[in-house]
Order: structure tokens, then sequence, then C-alpha cells
């Protein structure tokens, strides 16, 4: 039976050799005539430098928090706990980490060939962006399970002592991931403020003007914050709710593993992930248009087609489980993973009702920009408050049903096997991450590719095309990140139950005392409803100071080089890169350490007011992560569906007030929004990772 693991670490070799496949194949293509290759490579450069720059940062962290977890972490009946967990904890970092670089890598040299291929008609651009994109998808979801998979089948099936130590190996890739976010995010913002406010507000240029010297460091933020960036972040994501369920296995079943029901509660969130990378690939061939006006029915195509292969898959993994099992009726936990799979998608659906502009909130945004900058931030505010509702709704009949059903598979006998119900739905939600990122990073690319057809000054029809396929990029950015946060509540519930059961384990008493009635529950709540709003003050506040410089900058370039406005003289593009870098380098320290220092602080003094934080910091956090995602996508589309020539076109009042919104919905949508989610589920890994560290004390 143990057999069946290896088929993981197999289909994420197939996931591996696809994305070498589909990489290779969009650096054979075309990338343009000599001034596309000189600016791609600016962007490459500029890219590059500031990973390499954040992983030297990130390394002293890993390795501090490493040899912390060694030291502390030791138990009598597994002297080496600590040291193994540390070893998952930097395998996490590591893996996510490289996810991010490969998948920036093709990402900055696909920019120049879309844009090339552009020149011709849309479909080949899109299929170079889309396939860019799959790269990364395919990177982010084999990588994961890879690691996921190999440290399962060594922890878990072997048989060691501690089974929890595999919570080291989501611990690393959530710490690197809120990293990653937070400084990518940064960077990106304080660039994209600054071009933007400075060149297209005051100075009247248009957007990717090679005359603004912000320009270059805004394209290449949108690779290390939307492709480096969001990949790690959906990698963290994918890889808890593959952790989640197989912890909560062990809560089921014990240490010993003996039995078909131990052993298929520790194999199916393995293999859902498995069967969810081939699944992808065969989505991958469904994605193809020649029509301009069906771009985004093309992508939905794929990943519509990847979720009913998929669900065959579930039903048949469960269906087995059933067959060998005279305890669970598995065929039900199937259900609960096909309701998260619809959820995932349901959210999906409602965030791009918000964030299209072919729908009704984003053109209310757009018309209430004729009356000024203020009527606009305001709608933008509304909308993105309003549109948390249906999210919220839809995760909470997705935890009833998957509760309910999880109970059905035992003849609702066992609270824990409802939780583990809700934890497949989790993963069922993530399940087809591959094509998810694909959809998602094509966007930068598609942006990216709009900027250099403008710095090369390629014929206006290419940027026409590249401006479509950029606007379904907002949207479908929109659409991942929505995925990354509904996931994100029910992972971070199901590892919190784990935290719940592995406290009261390892402190040999009854159940904890969650009650309302417990001050200590109540002081957590609190501080932990909070957090994010400080989390978020601090990346906010941080993209304000960076972007503060940048347009300092950008207007200094403006009245000291002489001719700059005029064409006749270049802009050094290398300062604004500089300042970009290192805001985003200091900036990010803080918000991280937060996320790990915050919980283990709470658990030195009471595991109750532990638990409380963790709760609290789950609801305000995800419905934060919500509100500022949304609302900024739908500014940043509100832009765009003007800059088509409605309410008065690209330089009208109304467009002024666009761009307003735009830039504060940036730093909303690109920063502190998405970083929400990691935030919520790496408290509550550490909590899990420390907790024989709080019992000792």
């Amino acid at each position: 039976m143990n057999a069946l693991a290896w088929i993981a670490p197999g289909c994420a070799l197939v996931g591996i050799a696809c994305a070498l496949y589909f990489g290779s194949w969009v650096l054979r293509q075309d990338p343009g005539n000599e001034k596309m290759q000189k600016i791609s490579s600016h962007i490459q450069r500029g890219a590059k430098a500031f990973l390499f720059s954040e992983y030297k940062i990130l390394i002293i962290f890993v390795l501090v928090v490493a040899v912390c977890i060694g030291l502390f972490l030791g138990s009598d009946d597994f002297p080496a706990r600590g040291w193994v967990t540390a070893c998952a904890f930097i395998t996490g970092a590591i893996l996510s980490s490289a996810a991010g670089y490969c998948g920036m890598h093709v990402a900055t040299r696909a920019n120049a060939r879309t844009a090339w291929a552009a020149m011709e008609k849309i479909s080949p651009a899109l299929k170079i962006a889309f396939r860019s994109g799959i790269t990364m998808g395919l990177v982010v979801a084999s990588f994961g399970l890879m690691g996921v998979s190999l440290w399962a089948i060594f922890v878990l099936f072997a048989g060691t002592p501690q089974p929890e130590i595999i919570n080291g190996f989501a611990m690393g890739a959530s710490s690197v991931a809120l990293f990653a976010r937070v400084g990518g995010g940064i960077y990106t913002k304080a660039a994209d403020v600054g071009a933007d406010l400075v060149g297209k507000v005051e100075a009247g240029i248009p957007e990717d003007d090679p005359r603004n010297p912000a320009v270059i460091a805004d394209n290449v933020g949108d690779n290390v914050g939307d492709v480096a960036g969001m990949g790690a972040d959906l990698y963290e994501s994918f890889c808890g709710s593959i952790i989640a369920p197989m912890i909560l296995g062990v809560s089921m079943f014990g240490t010993t593993l003996v039995g078909a029901d131990a052993t298929w509660a520790l194999l199916t969130p393995l293999l859902i992930a498995a069967t969810g990378i081939i699944a992808s690939i065969l989505g991958i061939f469904a994605v193809n248009t020649n029509d301009e006006n069906k771009l985004h029915s093309a992508l939905d195509k794929g990943t519509y087609v990847a979720a009913g292969i998929e669900i065959l898959c579930v039903i048949g993994i469960c269906w087995l489980w059933s067959s060998q099992s005279s305890n669970v009726q598995a065929l039900w936990l199937a259900l609960a993973i096909v309701v998260g799979l619809i959820a995932g998608l349901g959210i999906g659906k409602f965030t791009e009702y918000f964030c299209s502009d072919n729908y009704k909130p984003v053109r209310k945004i757009a018309e209430a920009s004729e009356t000024g900058y203020a009527t606009n931030i305001i709608s933008g505010i509304g909308n993105g408050m309003l549109s948390t509702l249906a999210p919220i709704l839809i995760v909470a009949v997705a935890i009833f049903i998957a509760y309910n059903v999880g109970m059905q598979a035992v003849g609702r006998s066992n609270v824990t096997f409802g939780i583990y119900g809700i934890a497949l739905a989790a993963i069922g939600m993530l399940s087809t991450t591959a094509i998810t990122v694909g959809v998602d990073a094509y966007g930068p690319v598609a942006d990216n590719a709009g900027g250099v057809a403008e710095m090369a000054e390629l014929p206006h029809e290419v940027r026409n095309r590249t401006d479509k396929l950029d606007s379904v990029g907002n949207t479908t950015a929109a659409i991942a990140k929505g995925f990354a946060i509904g996931s994100a509540g029910l992972t971070a519930l199901s590892l919190f139950f784990s935290f719940k059961v592995t406290a009261e384990a390892t402190l040999g008493i009854g159940a904890l005392d969650l009650s309302l009635t417990n001050p200590m529950i109540v002081i957590g709540l609190f501080v932990g409803g909070m957090l994010p709003f400080l989390f978020g003050a601090l990346t906010m506040n941080a993209v304000s100071r960076a972007a503060n410089k940048m347009i300092i900058e950008v207007r200094r370039q403006f009245h000291e080089i002489a001719g700059l406005l005029e064409g006749t003289a270049d802009p050094d593009p290398e300062r604004c890169v500089q300042i970009s870098t290192h805001a985003a380098l200091r900036e990010m320290i803080v918000p991280g350490l937060i996320a790990v220092i915050v919980p283990i602080i709470a658990g030195c003094i009471s595991l109750e007011v532990l638990a409380g934080l963790l709760a609290g910091a789950l609801v305000t956090g995800f419905l934060l992560a919500i509100y500022m995602a949304n609302a900024g996508g739908a500014w940043d589309n509100a832009k765009k569906y003007i800059e088509t020539g409605n309410h008065g076109g690209k330089g009208s009042d109304a467009h002024k007030a666009a761009v307003v919104g735009d830039t504060v919905g940036d730093p909303f949508k690109d920063t502190s929004g998405p970083s929400m989610n990691i935030l919520i589920k790496l408290m509550t890994i550490v909590s899990l990772v420390f907790v024989p560290l709080f019992v000792a004390l």
C-alpha cells in the first residue's frame, strides 16, 4: 500500500519535465529587435539582482530559525527531532526560493517575445505569455509536491516517532513566501506609484513611456512581485493544504499507522495533489483562441477542463479507499474535495465580477471618477468591502458541507474526521494549482510585453493587443488571489485544529478551554484580530515611504536632465531600480518577523492566549485579504476601462482620478492584501512547530 505514495513524486517529476519543455519552448521564440532585447535585458538584470539580494537576507533568517528549531525542539524519546525539523524547514525554504527564481527566469525573457509575437496577431502572443506562466505554475506545484511527498515518505510512512516534523517543511515554505510577497510587493508598488503619479498625472506622458525613469523599475517589479512573489504565495498555500489533512490523519489514527484507513488518510492528500498536476497539464492544451474578445474565455476553458479531470480523479481515489475499508465510506470525502474545488471556482467567478471591467462594479468606479479623486476612492473602498460578502458565504457553506460529509464518512462518530473533511476541501480548492498559477503569472508577462512595446516604439496596434492581454491578466491575477485567500481560510482552520490536538496530546490533558468565558481566549482574540491591521499598516506605510523617494527621484530627473521630456536625452533608470531594491529589502524585515515572533511570545505566555490569537487573526486577516485584493483589482481595471475611451479616455479628468485610485489600490492588491493569507497560515504553522517549547515552559 505504501508504494502508492511514490505516485506523488512521480507526478511531480512529470510536472517538472513539462515545465522544462514549456520553458524551453518560450525561450526558443523570437525575442524581437535589438532595442527590445536591450530593454528586456535591463528587466532581467534588475529582477535577478533584487532576488539575489533578497535571498542573501533570507539565508540569514532561515539559518537562525533553523538553529533555534534544532536547539529547542528536541525530545527525550527522539533527541534529534529538533534538527530533523530544522532540515525540513530549510528544505521548504530552498524549494520555495527555487520555484520563484525558475518562474521569474522564464517570465523576464518572455516579455519581449510576447510583444514581438503581438506584431502579427494576438493568438501567438497569448500562447507565449500563457506558456511562460504555466512554466511557473508547474514548477510551483511540482516542487511543492516533490518536497512534501518525500518528507511524508520519510517521516510519516517510515514511522518516525514525531510525525509533526513535516510541519517544519510548511513553516519554511510559508516564511520565504511571506518575505517574497512583502518584499516583492513593496518593490513593484513603489516603482508603479512613482511612475504613474509623476509620469501619467503630472507630466501627462503615456504609461511605460521610455522618458519615464521609473518604467524599468516598474517592469522589474512586475516580475519580482507578481511572478516570484505570487509563485511563492501559492507554493506555500499548496504545501500547507497537503500537510494539514496528513497531520490530521496522524491525529485520527495515531503514529503507528496500522491498517488501510490510516494509510489512506495520509495517501489521499498526496494523490489529490499528484492528479491535480496531471489534470493541469491536460487543461493547458484547451487554452487557445484567435478572437481578441474571448481571451478570458480561453483561459477559463483551461481551468474548467483541469477541474473536470480532477473531479474524476478524486472520485477514483476515494472509491479505492472505500473498497479497501470496512470503517470509512470515503466516497463521502470525495464530495468534500469536490465542494472545495467548486468553492474555489465560485470565489473566482465572484472575484471576476467585482474586478473585471465587463461588469457593473468596476464600471461604477469608472463613472465615479468623472466627479473627482474622492468619489473614485470612496467607490473603490465600498466595492472592496461589498466583495467580501460572497467569498465569506461560499467558504462558510463549504466548511459546513465538508465538515458534515467528513463526519458522515465514519457514521458521525469522530469530530476529527469532520475537520479532516474541511482540510480535504482546502486541498480540493488548490488541487489544480499548476494551471491557477499559470493563468495568474501570464498577466505580468503581458503587462511587461506592453511596456517593452511602448519603450521600443512598436506600432500602436501592438500595444493595443498587449493591453487586451494585460486587462484580462489583471482579472486572472485577482482570481488567483481569491483561490489563495479562500484556501487559506480552510487550511488555517484545519491547522488550528491540529494545533489544538497536538497541544492537548503533548500536555497529556483534556480539551483546552477555548470558550469565550475564558478571559485568556478573549485577550488572544483581540490581539489576534488587531495583528492583520498592524501588518497591513506596516506594509502600506512601507510602500508609501518607498514611493515618496521614487516620486522625488523621478521629478528630479524630469527637472534636471535637459531634454528628457522632449525625448532628446535618456533617463537614469538604474537610480530608480536602486531605490526600489533598497526600500523593499529594508522594509520587509519587520512585517516578516512579526508572523514568527508574535505567536512564540503568545505561546510562552499561555496556550489559550495563543489559540485566541490564531482565531482572531484568521477572521480579520481573511476579510482584509479579500477586501484589499478586490478593491485594488477593481481600481486597476476601472482605470483601464477609461483608457479604452470611456468617460473621456486617456488624459481626461476622469482618467487622472482613476490613476490616483489605481495607485492607492496597487499596494492593496499586490502588497498588503495577498500577504494576509500567508500571515494567518504562517502564524498557525509556527504555533504547531513550537508546541513542545510552549509545553516545556
